[in-house]
C-alpha cells in the first residue's frame, strides 16, 4: 500500500463521565475509564489524504468499541463501518489503515492497534458527520446516533490520546447516544463526548 497522510475531523463518545478520565487535562496523564468498563463510537472525517496511490478525501470511518479495563491486557472488542460512498479499493485502504495494518508511528501506538482486539466485522455503511453547537452530530446507518453540542467549561486544556495528545480539542456532554450495532447496544445521555482534528502519516 505505501505511504499514507490522511487528516480531518475527530468526534467520539464513550459512557464515561464527562471530563472523560482517559484524556489528558491540563498536561496530566488520564488513567482507567470511569466504571472500568468502557464503550462508545471513534469517528474519523478525512477533509484531505491518500493511502498508498488511493486517494480518500472525504470519506468517513466510525469504530465501535468496548473493552474491561480490568480483563488481562484490556483487550478490545471492535466493529469498523467504512463509508459505503468509496469504491471498493477506498473502503479496503481505509480498513488497513485504521485496524493498523499499514503502521505509521502514531497509529501503530492506537489502543486496538497496539493491544490485542477482537475484530467483529467490518461494514459498509452511510455515515454522516455534521457540525453542530461546539461539536457534531453522527449518524452511521440505522446502527449509530450520537450528537454532543454542549462544551465541558473547564480552564484546562483537554487531549486525547487517539487523535493525538498534541491536538487540544473541546470536551463535550453528550446530548444522545443510542447505538444498535450487534453485538453492542446501549443508550446514553449527558456522558462525555470530544471533538478535535487529526492527522496521520506512515512517517
Amino acid at each position: 500500500m505505501g505511504s499514507f497522510a490522511v487528516r480531518g475531523a475527530y468526534f467520539e463518545s464513550c459512557n464515561c463521565e464527562a471530563i472523560c478520565p482517559c484524556r489528558m487535562v491540563g498536561g496530566v496523564p488520564g488513567g482507567r475509564s470511569t466504571t472500568g468498563l468502557c464503550y462508545g463510537a471513534l469517528s474519523w472525517q478525512i477533509d484531505g489524504g491518500h493511502i498508498g496511490d488511493v486517494a480518500v478525501d472525504g470519506l468517513r470511518t466510525v469504530l465501535v468499541i468496548s473493552y474491561d479495563d480490568d480483563e488481562p491486557g484490556s483487550p478490545w472488542t471492535i466493529v469498523l463501518h467504512v463509508d459505503e460512498r468509496g469504491d471498493e479499493t477506498q473502503r479496503r485502504a481505509l480498513e488497513d489503515l485504521f485496524l493498523g495494518r499499514l503502521g505509521g508511528p502514531h497509529v501503530r501506538l492506537l489502543p486496538w492497534v497496539r493491544k490485542e482486539s477482537k475484530l467483529v466485522d467490518v461494514r459498509p455503511s452511510r455515515i454522516e458527520l455534521e457540525p453542530e453547537g461546539h461539536g457534531y452530530r453522527l449518524r452511521v446507518g440505522e446502527a449509530i446516533e450520537l450528537r454532543a453540542t454542549v462544551p465541558v467549561e473547564t480552564d484546562q486544556p483537554v487531549s486525547c490520546g487517539i487523535p493525538g495528545y498534541d491536538r487540544i480539542g473541546t470536551e463535550l456532554y453528550a446530548d444522545s447516544f443510542a447505538v444498535q450495532d450487534e453485538p453492542f447496544a446501549w443508550e446514553l445521555a449527558g456522558n462525555c463526548a470530544f471533538a478535535t482534528d487529526f492527522e496521520y502519516t506512515s512517517g
